[in-house]
């Protein structure tokens, strides 16, 4: 299996982030991740913010912000240029999934949105919670979606795509793997609102979810917890050590 090179979505840290940024970024680099993916900049310029990650030796694996939406393309574009990425994000909440007619709103507005964001030579990548992996009509609505979105990639958040042990996520990866560059890792109990683990101390099976990525597609690991009972920082150390120590994903140490 191919290894892949560790990220973090910073949202992760975000209630420490807001009080010192660069403090904050020190420890991811001092940990040993290879790159970060912002969702927001906190006070910097999307230039500061670069010059800072490469300034402590990580990249910008991917970026969730801007978050690209109709009205917000020119931007999009500009700050992808300034953070040196090819890839950039969107998503929606669980009305615009809710029935087939919603999801086929939402189809159309990403197909447009695919086709300005391509001629600027940009890939737009869409990420998921877990009503995209809810049913409808008796299929999973991301299923119906990735078919009337043929240009759109993914960041599959594994552990929404397991929708709370109604889905198989190595499954669903697996589907998506052709479309698939980003993989979004996190681990839990699988209980709706109850708060995520350090990687490794949950139920999801991530050797499996790993494995069922195309390694020629997959471009990073990125590990996102979304709110954690124990230290957020020290839960994303166990979740670079259980990774790299297994040979899951590379680090820089």
């Amino acid at each position: 299996m191919s290894i892949k090179p560790i990220s973090v979505q910073l949202y992760s840290i975000r209630d420490e982030a807001a009080k010192d940024f660069k403090g904050v970024l020190k420890k991811i680099a001092d940990i040993g991740y290879k790159g970060v993916e912002p969702a927001g900049f906190n006070g910097m310029t999307p230039a500061e913010f670069r010059k800072t990650v490469e300034d402590l030796g990580m990249v910008i694996s991917s970026s969730h912000g801007p978050w690209a939406n109709p009205d917000n393309l020119g931007e999009v574009v500009d700050t992808a240029k300034i953070l040196g990425i090819d890839l950039v994000s969107t998503g929606f909440g669980p009305n615009e999934f809710k029935d087939l007619d919603a999801i086929e709103k939402t189809a159309d507005t990403v197909n447009k949105m695919v086709e300005t964001l391509n001629k600027s030579g940009l890939k737009l990548f869409m990420h998921n919670h877990n009503w995209e992996f809810d049913k409808v009509n008796g299929r999973i609505a991301y299923d119906i979606f990735a078919e009337l979105c043929p240009g759109v990639l993914f960041e599959i958040d594994t552990y929404w795509a397991a929708n709370f042990g109604a889905n198989d996520p190595a499954e669903q990866v697996a589907k998506f793997k052709k479309r698939t560059p980003l993989l979004h890792i996190k681990d839990g109990p699988l209980v709706k609102d109850s708060a995520m683990v350090a990687v490794g101390k949950g139920k999801m099976k991530i050797p499996e979810v790993i494995k069922a990525a195309d390694p020629s597609v997959l471009r990073w690991l990125v590990v996102e917890l979304d709110r954690c009972d124990t230290d957020m920082m020290e839960a994303i150390r166990q979740s670079y050590q259980y990774l790299t120590k297994n040979k899951l994903a590379e680090g820089r140490k």
